[in-house]
C-alpha cells in the first residue's frame, strides 16, 4: 500500500502504523513539494536558496550532518575533530521554516509516479512524493574494477571513513612500539597511499608530518622519522590535473618530508601485509600493513537509477548527462547536481555543486512564481588548491598560479570561510593555531585497546592464552548522499589503472 496519497497529503495509513510504509513529507499537500536527497554541497544549497519560496522543501540524507569533505583529510590526521567539519543538518536549516531533514537512505526513485522511497534507520519505509525532485547523490570510490582493493585499502569519503583510518594509522605505530621483530616493525611503519591528486598529496603530507614532526618524542622503542611513507600515482605526475609548474613544486616538497614518490606505478595486487605495483621498473611488492586509497570516485548509483528511467546513458564514471539546465532528459521536475553529473566537462569538486545548487533554487523559484526561466547553467571557476604540509600548498586561481605560505594563507581563508557556521570557522582557526603553531601537536589522537584490535583482525591470531575479543570491520565507504568532492577531486574515468586520480 502506498503511503502517499494521489493528492500527496502523506497521511499514515493503518498499514504505516503497525510497522509498515510512512509518509514523511511533512507538507500540508497545498504547497508544492520539493524533495532534495544529499546534504551535501549541492544539495544544502538548493535548499537553502529555496528558503523563501512557496514551497516545502525535504531534505533526505542517510547521515544527519552536512559534510565538508575538504577538512576530512584533517580528521584522519588528528587534527581537527569530527565537529567542526560535520554540523547537523536540522541545526543548518533549524530557522527555515519551510524546509525539514529526513534521516533515511534512498532505495527507489519512481519518475512516473514522482515518488521516491527510503529506508530509516529502524527499518522501516519512508515514501516521499515530490512535484520537483533534485537529486545530489554525491560520489563513491572507484576501485577501477578490483572492488577486492577495498577491504586492503579503505578510501575516504565519510566521518567513519576518517575515524577509521585516523585509527588505524596511529594503531600501526603503537604496535610497532610493542613489537620485538624487525620484519613486523618495518611493515607497520610503512604507509602507502595511493592515488597523487590532491586527497592523496594532503593526505600523505599528513602522514609525514604525524611521523616527523609531531610523534618522535611519543615513542621509546621506535623512531617514528624511520616511518616509510610511500605515494604511488600510476600517472607521470603528482597532482596530474595542476599546472606543471605547481606539480613540480609539490614534488620537490613532498621528497623533503621524506616522502617516496613512485610515478607511472600503477597498484596491481593487495593482501593484508602488501601492496603489488607495477612501475617502470617492473613489478615489485611493497610490504606494509597501512594503504589509503585516494585513486578515483565513481557517480553515486543514483545516477544510473535515474538514467535508466530516463533513457539515457550514464558514462564511463558512472555520471548521469544533464540538459543545461541541469534537469533530467525528459523530465523538468527532476533536477540532478554535483558530480553525478556530466554537464559541459565540469570536474566533480565542490564548487560546480555549489553553483548548481544555488540555481537549481533560482529555477525552481522562477517556475513557482511564473517568471521565465534564467539562462543555463554557467560555471565561475574560481581555480584548485591543494595543501601538503604546514605552510606548504598550491594554488591555481584567476589564472594566478600560487606556491608555499602565500598559497597556504589562501587555501586556509577559503575553506574557513566555506565552513557553515561562525562557532565551527572560529574553532577551526583556534584547533589550527594550537596544533599547527603553538604545540606542534595533534589534540585528536584518540584509540582504544579494541579499535586498535580491529587493525590486526586479519593478522596471525594472539597466543591461545590471549583474549579473543569480538572483531569489527571498517566502515562501509562511499556514501550516496554524501555530497560532493573536496577542490581539487574529480570523477575519474573507469579506466584499469588502480593508481590514477584525475584531480
Amino acid at each position: 500500500m502506498r503511503a502517499v496519497d494521489e493528492t500527496g497529503e502523506g497521511a499514515m495509513t493503518e498499514q504505516a502504523a503497525a510497522g509498515g510504509a510512512v509518509s514523511a513529507a511533512g507538507t500540508t499537500g497545498a504547497r508544492h513539494r520539493v524533495v532534495v536527497i544529499g546534504g551535501g554541497f549541492g544539495g544544502l544549497n538548493a535548499v537553502r536558496a529555496l528558503a523563501a519560496a512557496d514551497a516545502d522543501v525535504t531534505v533526505v540524507d542517510r547521515t544527519n550532518h552536512h559534510l565538508f569533505q575538504p577538512l576530512l583529510y584533517q580528521v584522519a590526521a588528528g587534527i581537527l575533530p569530527p565537529g567542526l567539519i560535520a554540523p547537523a543538518l536540522r541545526s543548518i536549516i533549524k530557522n527555515q521554516a519551510n524546509a525539514h531533514a529526513v534521516l533515511a537512505e534512498v532505495t527507489k526513485i519512481d519518475l512516473a509516479n514522482r515518488e521516491i522511497s527510503t529506508e530509516a534507520p529502524d527499518g522501516r519505509t519512508i515514501a516521499l512524493g515530490y512535484d520537483t525532485l533534485v537529486v545530489a547523490g554525491g560520489a563513491t570510490h572507484s576501485y577501477f574494477g578490483r572492488d577486492e582493493f577495498a577491504e586492503f585499502a579503505p578510501g575516504m569519503k565519510t566521518i567513519e571513513d576518517a575515524r577509521y583510518l585516523r585509527d588505524r594509522i596511529l594503531s600501526a605505530f603503537e604496535l610497532a612500539e610493542i613489537s620485538t621483530d624487525p620484519v613486523e616493525r618495518a611493515e607497520l611503519l610503512t604507509f602507502v597511499v595511493i592515488g597523487a591528486g590532491p586527497t592523496g598529496v594532503e593526505m600523505v603530507g599528513q602522514i609525514a608530518e604525524l611521523a616527523h614532526t609531531v610523534l618522535p618524542r611519543d615513542y621509546r622503542s621506535i623512531d617514528t622519522r624511520q616511518a616509510r611513507i610511500i605515494l604511488l600515482e600510476g600517472a607521470p605526475s603528482v597532482l596530474p590535473p595542476f599546472d606543471k609548474k605547481l606539480q613540480v613544486y609539490t614534488k620537490r616538497v613532498l621528497e623533503k618530508m621524506g616522502v617516496e614518490i613512485h610515478l607511472n606505478s600503477l597498484a596491481v595486487g593487495m593482501d593484508d601485509d602488501s601492496v603489488t605495483v607495477k612501475g617502470p621498473d617492473g613489478v615489485q611488492t611493497i610490504r606494509c600493513r597501512t594503504r589509503i586509497w585516494a585513486a578515483g570516485v565513481a557517480a553515486s548509483p543514483l545516477a544510473k537509477m535515474l538514467a535508466e528511467q530516463s533513457d539515457v546513458e550514464t558514462d564511463r564514471a558512472g555520471r548521469i548527462p544533464v540538459n543545461p539546465d541541469c534537469t533530467v532528459p525528459g523530465h523538468p521536475e527532476v533536477f540532478a547536481i554535483g558530480d553525478m553529473i556530466s554537464l559541459n566537462k565540469l570536474p566533480g569538486v565542490a564548487q560546480p555543486a555549489l553553483q548548481e545548487g544555488k540555481y537549481v533554487g533560482r529555477v525552481i523559484k522562477a517556475r513557482l512564481a511564473g517568471l521565465p526561466a534564467p539562462p543555463p547553467f554557467k560555471y565561475f571557476d574560481k581555480g584548485s588548491m591543494a595543501t601538503i604540509g604546514y605552510r606548504a600548498a598550491v594554488a591555481d586561481a584567476f589564472k594566478v598560479k600560487v606556491t608555499g605560505v602565500l598559497a597556504y594563507l589562501m587555501w586556509a581563508f577559503i575553506h574557513v570561510a566555506y565552513l557553515v557556521g561562525w562557532g565551527n570557522r572560529l574553532g577551526t582557526m583556534y584547533t589550527w593555531a594550537r596544533a599547527l603553531v603553538f604545540t606542534k601537536n595533534r589534540g585528536h589522537r584518540i584509540i582504544t585497546f579494541e579499535q586498535a584490535h580491529t587493525q590486526v583482525e586479519h593478522h596471525p591470531q594472539p597466543p591461545k592464552d590471549t583474549p579473543v575479543i569480538e572483531q569489527s570491520v571498517p566502515p562501509a565507504t562511499g556514501t550516496v548522499e554524501s555530497g560532493p568532492l573536496p577542490p581539487g577531486d574529480r570523477p575519474a574515468e573507469q579506466v584499469p589503472a588502480a593508481g590514477r586520480e584525475t584531480g
